[in-house]
């Protein structure tokens, strides 16, 4: 099937008032204030979530008790036009240790005017997951994946001017 790649990955985008570095220091620092709340697979209440600024740095919710949950790694940090980190939640939407079959996702800052940036989420590879991978590329395209990150993103840009 010649159009297999296209269905392996997902975009969304949106534009945001702000300029660039702002725009991406809100979405790597603040990354647990628009992340969803029950997008958890702790299983309890979740304390903070984590964004470690460096490659090889992870993405992870830290819960009440203490316990973490390192569901994604920084594969690239380049502030403030791209980062690129694993999707390490498997299609049963458990942790997966195996990073041959984890997808990654890249986040693009772009300039649009001094005080406007486009950013860009292609979740890609989604393939790698194995048996039900389908089920993760509507999961993270659907109206309660990246379209609800970014629009809850966009919302926490504009509050922190």
């Amino acid at each position: 099937m010649g159009t297999q790649a296209a269905t392996t990955s997902v975009s969304a985008s949106i534009v945001v008032d702000a300029p660039i570095q702002r725009a991406f220091d809100v979405f790597t620092k603040d990354f647990g204030r628009f992340k969803p709340p029950e997008h958890n697979m702790l299983g309890l209440e979740i304390r903070e979530t984590v964004f470690e600024p460096r490659v090889g740095g992870y993405l992870y919710d830290r819960g009440v008790d203490g316990r973490e949950c390192r569901w994604a790694q920084v594969l690239v940090y380049e502030p403030p036009t791209r980062v690129v980190l694993s999707w390490n939640i498997s299609p049963q939407w458990q942790l997966e240790t195996d990073p041959a079959k984890t997808s990654e996702w890249e986040v693009r800052f772009v300039e649009e005017a001094p005080s406007r940036t486009r950013v860009e989420i292609e979740h890609r590879h989604l393939d790698r997951h194995g048996d039900g991978w389908e089920g993760v590329r509507e999961g993270v395209g659907g109206a309660d994946g990246w379209p609800l990150y970014l629009s809850r993103y966009a919302t926490v840009v504009a509050e922190s001017h």
